[in-house]
């Protein structure tokens, strides 16, 4: 379906555009956009919602589509929903441009979408470390994210997003911030604490990310989990094996996926003991994700295939021989 016969269907509220058709919406610019943007505005707040979610849904699986006009247009939307879904939907957007935008969303009026822009702020100082980056720009996302924290009048959630986005940084004030978090008396910054601490992969973490998986409270130990695989110690293999049992769905599978974001012989037996106790069709599914996940960490540019199949073809030719 082209954009000419797409935009009555999305105008007409009895009607539900396919997957197929709402590709027409990738990748628009120029009259494309403005078109677009016209009927946009007429939309019902729902419609504009279930519109921007089904995109969402659509790019995770065709990363090839381009519904970044659409979500850009979504952060100036007048509806919290649609405007916290945009910011999450733009997660691959790597464009400088951006980083305003969510800076103005990080003092919108609404506290779910000032969390979401923290968070994509974090995204953006993730490329940053990696780059090595520290120029005006990062400078001003730090400043802006640790000035959130510090607001003893803002949510704690929002609070605890702050230092999450942070924690990629390997600066000595970061470490502190970390710690300050996690020592605070607020249950959800000393879990966001947590998280930062997987995200910051600073091995010193690793003792109290390990305390925390004993936790009674089980998004603790979920985010224990996932945090240990951020750091991807083998020292935190046994602890993670423990918590492959645990009485929380969502703790047994964050620590699987640990364990394949660790890698090595280790994590591997641990897994494959797992997958050889249970009929869980849901763990067995973790369990090959992360087995898939250790193959990457331990060969990313797949040169044990090429190994392996070199190898088979050597002892052919002993064998012709």
């Amino acid at each position: 379906m082209t954009l000419e016969t797409l935009l009555p269907t999305l105008a007409d509220p009895a009607k539900t555009p396919s997957a197929k058709e709402l590709a027409a919406l990738t990748s628009l610019d120029g009259e494309n956009r403005d078109r677009f943007l016209d009927v946009w505005r007429t939309l019902s707040i729902q419609r504009r919602r279930d519109i921007v979610d089904r995109l969402a849904d659509i790019v995770e699986d065709n990363i090839e589509l381009d519904f970044d006009t659409v979500f850009m247009s979504g952060l100036v939307d007048d509806d919290v929903q649609v405007r916290s879904q945009s910011v999450k939907a733009l997660w691959e957007y790597e464009y400088d441009d951006l980083v305003p935008v969510l800076l103005r969303l990080l003092r919108d009026p609404e506290a779910i979408v000032r969390g979401e822009a923290a968070l994509g702020l974090g995204r953006f100082l993730l490329r940053m470390e990696v780059l090595d980056r520290d120029d005006a720009l990062a400078q001003q996302i730090e400043g802006a994210l640790r000035a959130r924290y510090h607001d003893e009048a803002e949510l704690t959630d929002v609070r605890g997003r702050s230092i999450e986005a942070l924690g990629v940084r390997g600066k000595d004030w970061v470490h502190d911030l970390i710690e300050e978090a996690y020592s605070s008396s607020e249950r959800r910054l000393t879990i966001s604490a947590i998280h930062a601490m997987g995200r910051n992969a600073d091995t010193a973490w690793l003792p109290m990310i390990i305390e925390e998986m004993e936790s009674e409270d089980a998004e603790m130990r979920f985010e224990a989990a996932t945090a240990a695989g951020g750091i991807a110690d083998e020292e935190a293999i046994p602890h993670l094996a423990e918590l492959t049992a645990d009485e929380d769905v969502e703790v047994q599978e964050a620590a699987i996926s640990a364990l394949g974001q660790i890698g090595g012989p280790s994590s591997r037996s641990v897994l494959h003991d797992v997958a050889s106790e249970t009929s869980d069709e849901r763990v067995l599914e973790a369990v090959t994700a992360a087995l898939a996940e250790a193959d990457f960490v331990e060969d990313p540019l797949g040169f044990k295939i090429h190994l392996d199949d070199s190898v088979a073809d050597d002892a052919s030719e002993d064998d012709d021989e």
